[in-house]
């Protein structure tokens, strides 16, 4: 068996799933930005880890990201992590996110809206979430291994 991430006999069954956002319109943006290349870092909720009974990726580990409709689209492999409160998420992170933010203030404000949406309260079953300044942030950084589409 090859070990070429993207040799046919990959098994993606046995790989971490990276599932950004919800199905739907913003996952299918996050995706295409991973694809592209624009997205090279993702925030997660610490608790969020806690509630699925899943540790805090580490530099080196790969995932299959999937699309809206699961299918896998592309492999990435972590080359960074940090833990912080919330109020310490910086520029240069929020610019490698790839949603087009140009400050702190914008990001926080879309992704407040995404942590406080009723998608999102009701995974984490806690209807009343909320995030503050020391909410604690998983901040993600990753290459692009392979793209799994089908070539054109």
């Amino acid at each position: 068996m090859s070990s070429d991430p993207a040799s046919p006999h990959t098994d993606f069954a046995s790989m971490d799933r990276a599932e950004f956002a919800f199905p739907g319109p913003l996952r299918d943006r996050l995706v295409a930005a991973i694809l592209d290349g624009s997205k090279t870092s993702t925030t997660t909720l610490v608790v969020d880890y806690e509630h699925e009974g899943e540790p805090v990726p580490e530099v080196g580990s790969r995932s299959v990201v999937v699309d809206s409709d699961e299918r896998p689209v592309a492999i990435t492999e972590v080359t960074g992590v940090r833990v912080v409160p919330l109020a310490q998420v910086d520029l240069a992170h929020v610019v490698d996110e790839g949603e087009g933010d140009t400050s702190v203030a914008q990001w926080r404000a879309g992704h407040e809206e995404f942590w406080h949406s009723e998608e999102m309260r009701a995974a984490l079953e806690d209807p009343e979430f909320t995030v503050n300044d020391a909410t604690l942030v998983v901040l993600q950084r990753f290459r692009l291994i392979t793209d799994l589409r089908p070539a054109h």
